[in-house]
């Protein structure tokens, strides 16, 4: 009896045991279940971009003072290295073999008693016209940029230009003794020099924005510079003061012929809310820019000529040297808008750059068209590949999704043949219920990007408070796109780069799923091809 006791308890004991360790191993499964739910991310995690160029810390605006030299792209950029909001500006540094993997590089420009360093750009000056180059030396690189001192009062500057050279290849400058080689005591906002150089006439040609024009100068020597014309005043966009201009040459794709592009940034008066990037189409003599007859008549009926129609890219500009074979240019520009720049959900960091992008000149039915496209260097960087061809889009259709591609770094191409009368919706979406809308509304011909419910949108009251619209230009009846995601930026090129948005987004985990929908009846979407993008 005694062991028939003992041995009942010893058995009560063990089943005991047993519930109270399922029950353990339960709640453990539970929350286990639980953090795969609700993951948390670092802001390196979740935001810092793979491939868009990004300060290691602290604040960054503007391009400046891109040229190509020795295999090296060189990148400077408006920086704070203090803080992540706008300040005293210096001009950072960074290089690249391929416009794609960029590498920082220490501070190159301080501010000094002139002021501030805004921006600018550089050349090389291959002659030696301005004679700051050393014997036995590298080629002098002179940067041309803006010296901006603040005086008494709220937003009253002076701003002069100023120049430095280089006699290491970009590394460091020697700010020249007779400074600044522009004086300025009349126009508030007088700034942003870009240079070129000019093969007909044998010279240096300055684009700079002065209020609501751009001013032309030239110059032998890069030291003195002689002013010679404006431009803009009434023409174009005028919601705010004109920034960041470029001039530069392009052949019209298909023929023998050239027209001078003029970009001209404004801030605010973009096509969706503040700043953005408008440009002009024409010929220039060596004195004045002259719009072609037939682009100013379309301007004057509709202006849409925009770098891009998305609220992210602003103050673009081209490497000064870097030219294709074929002619085309080579540029980026600033992936933020000054309606939030200051208020976006990174901390350690504020702000990215676009996509290097490629710039070609086409001349169709519809006039004039700068067509804007990912640089060719990218391509190296495929490696899982998913396409397909001929799919039915009947409704809401999944493409993909994140366990067969990481959608967070991916350049999609799709085409959609004899697009009569169909609208389409792309969505990227997670379980968090973020979601980020893209596609062609048929009905007003216009393209569109909804990053209202993307994740993080209420530090700003202007970051979702509409969705970007763009029309499209083009008469094709087939239409084309080039996507590049990553992290926290979407670029859309269609049309061949003939219409262009980009727009920033803060889902709050990665999106996982790829869908397309119809805007009412079914389509057929002829081909779409989607590459993850390996940067490891």
């Amino acid at each position: 009896m005694k062991i028939f006791k003992k041995a009942n308890l010893i058995l009560m004991l063990l089943v005991l045991s047993f519930l109270i360790g399922c029950k353990g191993n339960k709640s453990q499964n539970n929350q286990n279940d639980e953090e795969s739910v609700n993951v948390s991310y670092s802001e390196e995690e979740l935001y810092r971009p793979n491939f868009h160029f990004t300060p290691k810390k602290a604040w960054m605006n503007d391009p400046n003072g891109m040229f190509y030299y020795n295999g090296y792209y060189h990148l400077y950029f408006q920086y704070h290295p203090d803080s992540n909001v706008w300040g005293p500006m210096h001009w950072g540094h960074a290089i690249s073999t391929d416009m794609i993997s960029w590498v920082e590089q220490p501070i190159a420009l301080y501010p000094d008693e002139l002021g501030t360093i805004f921006s600018g750009s550089a050349v090389v000056d291959i002659g030696n016209t301005s004679g700051f180059g050393a014997a036995s030396k590298a080629a002098p690189i002179v940067a041309i940029y803006t010296s901006s001192k603040q005086l008494e009062g709220d937003d009253n500057w002076k701003q002069t230009q100023s120049i430095a050279y280089s006699q290491d290849e970009g590394k460091t400058f020697i700010k020249y003794e007779n400074n600044p080689v522009i004086d300025n005591d009349k126009i508030k906002d007088f700034r942003d020099p870009k240079v070129t150089w000019d093969e007909e006439r044998n010279k240096w040609v300055m684009v700079l924005a002065a209020g609501d024009k751009i001013m032309f100068y030239d110059s032998k020597d890069l030291k003195k510079w002689n002013l010679l014309s404006d431009f803009g005043q009434g023409i174009g966009g005028h919601g705010g003061v004109w920034e960041c201009p470029d001039l530069f040459k392009l052949p019209v794709l298909g023929t023998n012929e050239s027209k001078w592009v003029l970009f001209v940034s404004i801030n605010p008066g973009g096509p969706n809310g503040g700043s953005a990037t408008q440009y002009f189409i024409g010929d220039f003599d060596g004195t004045t820019f002259t719009m072609d007859k037939e682009f100013e008549t379309s301007l004057n009926k509709k202006h849409n000529y925009w770098i891009d129609f998305g609220r992210d890219n602003y103050a673009g500009v081209t490497w000064s040297n870097a030219t294709r074979k074929d002619g085309s240019k080579l540029m980026l520009g600033w992936m933020s808008n000054w309606d939030y720049a200051q208020k976006v959900p990174t901390e350690a960091w504020r702000s990215a750059m676009t996509i290097a992008r490629e710039v070609q000149l086409q001349k169709g039915d519809n006039g004039y068209r700068l067509l804007f496209n990912p640089v060719k260097e990218l391509a190296s960087y495929r490696s899982t590949k998913y396409k397909k061809a001929n799919i039915t889009i009947k409704g809401d259709t999944k493409l993909i999704d994140s366990g067969a591609i990481d959608l967070a770094r991916v350049e999609i191409k799709f085409n959609i043949s004899n697009l009569i009368d169909e609208g389409f919706t792309f969505n990227l979406t997670n379980k968090q219920g973020d979601s980020l809308a893209f596609g062609y509304n048929h009905n007003d011909k216009n393209f569109f990007v909804d990053r209202r419910k993307s994740g993080k949108i209420d530090f700003s009251e202007k970051f979702a408070d509409r969705i970007s619209t763009a029309p499209r230009t083009s008469l094709n009846k087939d239409l084309s796109g080039t996507i590049i995601i990553d992290k926290t930026s979407i670029e859309i090129f269609f049309d061949n780069g003939e219409t262009v948005m980009t727009e920033i987004f803060f889902p709050n985990a990665p999106f996982e799923k790829l869908s397309i929908k119809p805007k009412a009846q079914e389509f057929i979407l002829s081909k779409i091809e989607i590459n993850e993008l390996n940067f490891n």
